[in-house]
């Protein structure tokens, strides 16, 4: 069982717009999540789930920007994903199937990602580490689910439609 006590899921995200200069590319921590994975005789039959409390995601840092982002705007950009993009809705991947690489070193996981209410397929490929650490990096397209990309300035500023998870952890 993973989850915020022996890893790290992360967001990244990026700016577009004309006014792009003045916002941030933001660094996302999950703080509430946890990820199971089963595992049988037969790789096949083998399942891997994630649920995160949409309502848990803080604002690590922000890079670039016309100021330095402080812990009150810090704050404020918790409030607007809570209130406004995620809705605190849980967000879940299941898989629907697993595959390791020739070498072991690789999963490729297949499965159904549900987020704001909406349900699309997503593949992420788990690297295992000989050290006895994992690593996984997603990118999604908010509008694939239905969500719009934040805007202020009249969408002068907006935060880019793509947007990088990654989980890194130690087993």
């Amino acid at each position: 069982m993973l989850g915020p006590d022996n890893a790290t899921l992360t967001i990244h995200t990026g700016r577009t717009g004309a006014a792009a200069k003045a916002g941030h590319d933001l660094t996302i921590q999950v703080t509430a999540w946890e990820a199971s994975m089963v595992t049988g005789d037969d790789p096949s039959s083998t399942s891997v789930e994630v649920t995160v409390d949409g309502g848990s995601l803080r604002v690590l840092e922000g890079h670039g920007g016309m100021q330095k982002l402080g812990d009150d705007d810090k704050a404020d950009i918790a409030k607007t994903i809570d209130d406004e993009v995620l809705k605190r809705e849980q967000i879940t991947f299941r898989s629907t199937s697993v595959e390791p690489s020739a070498d072991g070193g690789t999963l490729h996981v297949a499965g159904d990602l549900t987020l704001h209410g909406t349900t699309h397929p997503l593949a992420v490929d788990v690297v295992l580490a000989g050290d006895g650490t994992l690593s996984a990096t997603a990118t999604i397209k908010q509008t694939d689910w239905g969500m719009k990309p934040y805007s202020t300035l009249y969408g002068a500023l907006k935060v880019a439609d793509e947007v990088q998870i990654s989980l890194d952890a130690s087993v």
